[in-house]
């Protein structure tokens, strides 16, 4: 496996990871009908705008094919003034989850951070989510949740938080 900064090109890679791991991650949590709406050419452009304007790493397979990605920067809501960096997304097929890429996503997140002069960070992961135990593991602690809305359907986003970033 390789981890890497993504370029133009793997906008179509990261959006097949982005709705197919939506579809096995989320399916019974959102809503059927918001799931088989998603649409991959959408999400392509979609990062194909987000690619050049942050940061965005991807993982490979040995065969060079995108099988999971992450991004992060600067906290965006404002919210907590307490923590300054974020876990944009973090998302990996599910045929590679448990095999340590996780960790491997973030550690790049994390060291960009800290290149930014950034020592806390914080990740919003929706409740129900099987890889809450990841955050946990990676010394993220739960300090609250928000609410969203998600096709009609309210859903709360657990927020975990790391006082100072974790060596990984």
């Amino acid at each position: 496996m390789n981890v890497r900064e993504a370029v133009l090109s793997d906008a179509k890679g990261i959006a097949k990871v982005h709705i197919d791991s939506w579809r096995t991650t989320y399916k019974g949590l959102v809503p059927d009908q918001f799931l088989d709406s998603l649409d991959y050419d959408a999400r392509e452009e979609r990062w194909q705008n987000i690619i050049p304007n942050g940061k965005v790493w991807v993982a490979e397979n040995n065969q060079g094919e995108v099988v999971g990605f992450a991004s992060g920067g600067p906290e965006r809501s404002g919210d907590y003034p307490s923590y300054e960096g974020e876990i944009y997304a973090i998302y990996i097929l599910k045929d590679y989850q448990g095999q340590g890429l996780g960790k491997m996503l973030v550690k790049p997140i994390v060291e960009h951070l800290k290149q930014q002069g950034i020592g806390t960070m914080l990740v919003l992961v929706l409740e129900g989510n099987p890889a809450t135990h990841f955050y946990e593991s990676v010394g993220g602690k739960a300090i609250g949740t928000e609410n969203l809305t998600i096709a009609g359907k309210s859903l709360n986003e657990i927020v975990y938080a790391w006082d100072q970033l974790p060596e990984l």
